[in-house]
């Protein structure tokens, strides 16, 4: 896990000036405080920062071939480098033990196929010196980021836009439709970012880029979620191949020359990949979570306890206050580049930076909701089909049912959606499935009431619901399970990944996440949907799959809400003055964004689990870190020559 970086001249013999990569380098040490290095020759840089967690000793990079013409910098890691490596070995004379190297032969054998045969997550860069020739590449999930910029005489790229901005590349500037799209979901969507000038490359696509010859890079899709559905195959089957391929999964990931962890939740993922991974790593496995004391609704470390009870794991838990949200705020908003995807990010934090007391890599349970349909967002919408079924006898195709029958005994899980419910049936009813399930998605509620006009407006809903339809209904299928949980892969699991990459990086500390290897994916997008959701059972196939591995108090729960945070109630207390400061200020009214009488209202008013007031408070913190130019103090500064201090936890055995 590093951080990478490059500039690529696009003049003949332009030399890339070494200060420059140098302070990209250096906006990316907390990535990797163990090691770095340069590549410099003509018209192309690269720059590496090492987190060591495979090879400790010879991993170092940028890395090259044996003859000197290929160079790579990678950041990431192969799960399966180990049975890689043993074919390559015949043709190669290797010099490391890395995963890097890997890469960097099997490129050498077939191109850009390469990234058939990888498992794993991860962004790489690769100079051909031989072709004159940039290939970038980006796993299939987007677990590992890799950004972009085009300019007049260079290409640059970077594992975050931090570093391109810091080296002057380009001028931080807001993206229109950018802002729009994060004013709408909260994140953007596609190669997008919030920055003007700055791309992403996309999840499953390379990039390739002839400095004297191409005009721009040359984007290739080269994977992505197939639903061809596979009939011929019981329930059963889907059950007992998951199983094998969630084990796998964690035994590959648990490879690794450091010590291993795992998030903790308590709920029903996490606790499936704490369960193997316990089984199967050798030693004192260690298990990290997080709560509030606010109340009930806050603290699932019950559950969490209950677990690590089970596997017997060394067990650790960190309580996060009001006041340290309101300090550390501002600068994890510089830490993830773009506004973040939830308010989750700040206990997220919170749990990394105890994990990092303990060990160097963590383990978690990301993903879990999207592949399997965990979302309550997916029973709603599918009720609301049910009804309209049932008063205009309209359904969807058979193999894709969800009766009116089937779904009665699970629509008990609603009665903590009360507010969503509400929303959702306000307007629009019974409309078609594109425009329901954007309503359901949409973050832009009350709109009229916070943001002005010239910001966001009539046409920016329609410019943004033309934009979610490409996606949502993009995948050749009727069913509107697929639909849904096809748009959340795409956009919400990217953002959220996003989330796990800032705040596990922050303090140098590498996140695995196994229910996103790839051949899971591939299992699950093929399954009928009514193998993945019959009756509107959430997880049902992924909940038989693992049925046996957890506590039946973790297994029977139904109420898992993700990782809440109180920030309604605090708003109306401990942070009160914080967010005033903030939001109302001169700098925030000149913005010409919110409409301030309304966001004053909000402050007192944000209902409980909302994300207006979280929404509106990010983007303000990142325009003053970005726009402005207020840069709060890195976890990882150099100034004062010390690493932060570990947050206090609460230790079990």
């Amino acid at each position: 896990m590093c951080g990478i970086c490059g500039i690529i001249s696009r003049e003949q013999g332009g030399p890339v000036d070494r200060g420059s990569l140098e302070t990209m380098m250096a906006a990316l040490a907390h990535r990797g405080p163990d090691d770095e290095g340069v590549y410099l020759h003509g018209g192309v840089g690269l720059g590496h920062k090492r987190l060591s967690i495979i090879d400790l000793g010879t991993g170092h990079q940028p890395m090259t071939n044996e003859d000197g013409s290929v160079w790579i910098v990678f950041n990431g890691e192969i799960y399966n480098y180990l049975e890689l490596r043993r074919d390559l070995v015949r043709e190669h004379s290797f010099k490391t033990q890395s995963d890097t190297e890997v890469i960097l032969h099997l490129y050498e054998e077939i191109g850009e196929r390469c990234l058939e045969r990888l498992n794993g997550m991860f962004s790489f860069a690769i100079w051909d010196a031989r072709q004159q020739r940039l290939f970038a590449a980006r796993d299939r999930l987007g677990i590992k980021p890799f950004y972009w910029h085009l300019g007049r005489d260079h290409l640059a790229f970077a594992s975050e836009p931090k570093a391109i901005l810091a080296a002057g590349l380009t001028t931080a500037r807001p993206d229109s439709q950018g802002l729009e799209e994060y004013l709408t979901f909260q994140f953007c969507l596609g190669d997008r970012t919030m920055f003007d000038g700055i791309r992403r490359l996309e999840p499953g696509h390379y990039m390739t880029f002839r400095p004297l010859r191409d005009a721009e890079p040359a984007v290739v899709k080269y994977w992505d979620f197939n639903y061809e559905i596979d009939t011929h195959h019981t329930a059963e089957y889907y059950v007992d191949q998951l199983r094998t391929l969630l084990h796998d999964s964690v035994r590959l990931q648990l490879r690794s020359d450091v010590p291993v962890g795992a998030h903790l939740s308590g709920g029903i993922d996490s606790s499936t990949v704490v369960s193997l991974a316990a089984s199967l790593y050798g030693g004192d496995f260690h298990t990290f979570t997080g709560a509030f004391r606010e109340g009930p609704q806050y603290d699932e470390t019950r559950y969490a306890r209950a677990v690590a009870e089970h596997v017997h794991s060394v067990h650790h838990e960190v309580w996060p206050t009001a006041t340290e949200f309101a300090d550390v705020l501002p600068t994890l908003i510089y830490m993830m580049d773009e506004p973040a995807a939830g308010p989750g990010l700040f206990p997220q934090y919170a749990v990394s930076k105890l994990a990092r007391q303990h060990v160097k890599v963590v383990l978690g349970g990301q993903g879990g909701d999207e592949i399997f349909g965990g979302y309550a967002r997916y029973l709603v919408a599918y009720l609301e089909q049910c009804l309209k079924g049932v008063i205009f006898g309209t359904q969807e195709d058979e193999k894709h049912l969800v009766t009116w029958d089937s779904i009665m005994p699970n629509l008990p899980l609603l009665q903590q959606y009360r507010p969503l419910l509400q929303s959702f049936w306000r307007e629009g009813l019974f409309e078609e499935m594109d425009r329901r399930y954007f309503r359901l998605v949409s973050r832009i509620e009350d709109a009229e009431t916070l943001i002005t006009r010239d910001a966001w407006n009539a046409g920016s809903q329609g410019r943004m619901f033309e934009s979610f339809s490409a996606v949502f209904n993009n995948p050749a299928t009727k069913s509107y399970f697929n639909k849904m949980t096809n748009f959340d892969l795409k956009t919400l699991l990217p953002a959220l990944l996003q989330v796990e990459d800032r705040t596990s990086m922050s303090v140098s500390l590498e996140s695995r996440v196994p229910l996103l290897d790839h051949r899971i994916l591939e299992l699950v997008t093929r399954m009928p949907p009514t193998t993945r959701f019959k009756g509107g059972d959430t997880k049902r196939v992924f909940r038989e799959a693992v049925r046996q591995l957890l506590p039946q108090v973790v297994f029977e729960r139904r109420d898992k809400m993700g990782f809440p945070v109180p920030l309604a109630e605090w708003a109306r207390g401990p942070i009160r003055d914080f967010l005033a400061d903030t939001l109302l200020s001169t700098r925030a009214r000149q913005r010409g964004v919110y409409q301030m009488d309304g966001i004053e209202r909000l402050i007192s008013h944000e209902r409980g689990f909302g994300r207006q007031l979280w929404g509106v408070l990010c983007l303000e913190l990142w325009f003053r870190a970005f726009i402005d130019g207020d840069r709060p103090s890195m976890p990882h500064d150099t100034g004062s020559g010390r690493r932060p201090q570990p947050a206090e936890g609460h230790t079990l055995q």
